[in-house]
């Protein structure tokens, strides 16, 4: 067992119901916040952040990047699972213990013990980047969660139902913050309406999000 997770489970965080199986960690991530932002330096030197464009030519106001055996990735083709980065044509970097060790933590502190997440899609909102309503169902197992890390800025996370038009409820996540969702609301909708301006003390004026996934 890694000697970080050792170091920072059990957490007894607070936390917060969303629906049945999605869960907020409030804080969680602090323990991992220095080791998470030189981790991140790194993969951005090997797979800058990008721009991509969705199948139906709109270019999204997220920057996104990946880390991990695969990585999430989007084009007028469709949306998919990579293991290599398009626009460098070499593989993504490996996930960082740091990231893997967080995600596990929080996998395991809701309960999902077997977690051991193979992708990491990361996400760079700057102010006024949003994340419309979506499903993440493009992998090919949905009995892994999704587990998803918020550093920077705070921003407003939408989390509905099964169904597109189904009741949206709002939380704010700060930095520090970990939502999981699994079970019966792995495939729930869930977005970020713009982000506001500010100035977070460590990111600037970004939200940093750490989206990991059983994706292979």
């Amino acid at each position: 067992m890694p000697e970080q997770f050792e170091l920072v489970a059990p957490l007894n965080l607070p936390r917060e119901i969303m629906a049945e199986g999605a869960v907020l960690l409030r804080g969680i991530a602090l323990p991992f916040e220095k080791d998470l932002l030189a981790a991140l330096n790194d993969i951005i030197t090997r797979s800058p952040f990008r721009r991509m464009i969705t199948p139906g030519g709109y270019t999204m106001s997220v920057a996104m990047t990946n880390c991990g055996a695969a990585g999430w990735v989007t084009d007028r083709t469709g949306y998919r699972y990579d293991p290599i980065d398009p626009e460098t044509g070499n593989p993504w970097s490996p996930m960082p213990n740091s990231f893997l060790d967080l995600a596990i933590a929080a996998a395991t502190e809701v309960g999902c013990r077997e977690f051991r997440p193979d992708a990491c899609l990361i996400n760079r909102y700057e102010p006024g980047a949003l994340l419309s309503l979506h499903q993440d169902k493009n992998e090919r197992d949905f009995a892994n969660p999704i587990v998803s890390v918020s550093l920077g800025l705070p921003a407003t996370f939408q989390f509905g139902g099964l169904k597109r038009t189904d009741p949206v409820r709002r939380y704010t996540l700060r930095h520090g913050d970990i939502a999981v969702w699994g079970g019966p609301s792995r495939l729930c909708y869930h977005g970020v309406p713009e982000l506001k301006d500010g100035v977070h003390d460590r990111l600037g004026r970004m939200r940093i999000n750490l989206t990991f996934r059983g994706a292979l």
